[in-house]
């Protein structure tokens, strides 16, 4: 049986591995830290559980099909719930809305509640859907650096209705046209922070990203986020992939001459044969750390790195009936806030805050009468800022505003707390400086500039992850496995 190995159990890295033992392959993943998941973890304490990476679940059915490839029951491992309410915005003015997931209903609100319209709403998802179509079968589930993926029908149509994703002005400007309400063009702006990006630079055919909330839906599993993970562990290992953890690996091996291909991996100085290596860890840790030899692809590795995050996991003691599921608290001045950002490599004195509470849904996420907190900010990359300063400040500011806005003391209601800073995103999931989806994409070009999801110049070596194409988030991660899947030979 030929063998394979994965480096990372991130879920990347996991779903490659299923989709390799479906192949035939015996496969080995090695992760350097002692749980699977990398972003997707999760954290207890004092009797509270957290998610401690992504919080929002969108496009199941990315899930759903590694089951159905391996001929079960994706509801036998896995299953969630599809949420009446995507999202609570509180705004400085007083505004509030109740974002629920059917459209007519949040259109509806908007009129009653601000000067843009109903008829403006959905005419902003249209444009969501119509980028979707344009874009999806091409950009998010195809390789974009092989000849045979540009001679598909589909993708010749999509070339044809290129200007319609709307990709030669900002989000900002595009969502500034949409709306009258400068509120309401800033809610739609925020979808940028989705991967790791500036609305005020990044191409408008990033409002695509509304249209998986709005269109499909927006879910939560019923055992948290990290239920995503332990589902998906246990597929793989009933499927005979062996995982090994607390085992770093030192190096990708491959031989030497005018085609070199994968012998293996090294940890310390112990080898391990494969034919095939995926690589789930950042692309500039996997060539400047395991590929001995090989020139990194300069002005890949050298791009403009995505926002990390500062998150505060805070056990609370009471119930907040204003707060449900996710929440957003927006920055009064949102350019001055990724200006701050993107700019001054700094964090905004006023930042726009996410609260999270999955307790709101799964009552056993933390004791009676409590809440579990995941409460988060976009900051920039680590480029060897006083972080330690900058987390006091922002505790302050953050503490002062949601209690603000709230009328209500939030700190004193603080249980317990752990944070976790950039510096410390990058040494427990090896992203680079802390960048929770590699590159930006305040670039129109930003699609093509992503690595590819194979190697070029070393036979049998693959690439997955949010670093790589088509991004980061766990649809796109998991569809960098699929398309790592599509390249290989059979």
């Amino acid at each position: 049986m030929p063998k394979a190995i994965v480096i990372g159990a991130g879920i990347a890295g996991i779903a490659s591995a299923i989709r390799l033992t479906l192949k035939g392959y015996q496969v080995d993943v090695f992760e350097a830290n002692s749980k699977p998941g990398g972003k997707l973890g999760e954290l207890r304490m004092n009797g509270f559980r957290f998610d401690t990476g992504p919080s929002l679940f969108t496009m199941p059915q990315y899930v759903d099909e590694l089951f159905t490839l391996a001929g079960k029951n994706p509801k036998d491992y896995f299953d969630y719930i599809k949420l009446k309410e995507v999202c609570r915005y509180f705004y400085e003015d007083g505004l509030r809305l109740n974002a629920k997931s059917d459209i007519d209903s949040f259109a509806q609100e908007i009129e009653a509640k601000t000067i843009s319209t109903a008829a403006e709403v959905n005419r902003f998802l249209k444009k969501s859907e119509t980028i979707y179509d344009v874009t999806h079968q091409v950009f998010l589930e195809r390789t974009l650096h092989k000849l045979k993926s540009y001679l598909h029908w589909d993708t010749l149509k999509s070339v044809f209705r290129f200007l319609q994703i709307d990709a030669f002005r900002s989000q900002s400007k595009a969502n500034k046209h949409f709306f009258k309400d400068e509120r309401i063009a800033q809610l739609f702006n925020r979808y940028a922070t989705y991967n790791g990006s500036d609305p005020y630079q990044a191409p408008a055919t990033l409002n695509v990203i509304p249209h998986f909330e709005y269109h499909f839906g927006a879910f939560l599993p019923k055992n948290g986020m990290y239920g995503i993970v332990t589902a998906l562990v246990k597929l793989a290992e009933e499927l005979g992939v062996k995982f090994h953890f607390n085992q770093k690996v030192e190096e990708i091996l491959y031989t030497e001459g005018a085609q070199p291909k994968i012998l293996g991996i090294k940890i310390y100085d112990q080898t391990y044969k494969a034919e095939i290596v995926v690589s789930n860890l950042d692309i500039w840790f996997t060539y400047k750390n395991l590929l001995k030899n090989i020139d990194p692809p300069k002005k890949l590795l050298s791009q403009e790195r995505s926002s990390s995050a500062l998150i505060f996991y805070w056990g609370m003691d009471g119930n907040y009936s204003d707060l449900g599921l996710h929440n957003i608290f927006f920055a009064k001045d949102y350019h001055a806030e990724f200006n701050s950002i993107w700019k001054e490599k700094t964090i905004s004195d006023d930042p726009t805050v996410y609260i999270n509470i999955s307790a709101k849904h799964l009552r056993n996420e933390s004791p009676n009468d409590s809440e579990n907190w995941f409460v988060m900010i976009n900051v920039p990359s680590n480029d060897g800022q006083n972080w330690d300063v900058l987390i006091q400040e922002a505790r302050i500011q953050i503490i002062k505003k949601v209690s603000r806005i709230l009328n209500r003391n939030i700190e004193k209601d603080i249980i317990c707390e752990q944070i976790l800073d950039p510096r410390s995103i990058e040494s427990k999931t090896g992203s680079y400086q802390g960048s929770l989806y590699g590159n930006s994409s305040n670039s129109q070009f930003a699609a093509f500039l992503r690595h590819p999801n194979f190697s070029s110049k070393i036979k049998g070596l693959y690439f997955g992850g949010g670093s790589v194409h088509p991004g980061g988030g766990i649809p796109l991660a998991l569809l960098s496995a699929k398309i790592i899947d599509d390249n290989m030979p059979n």
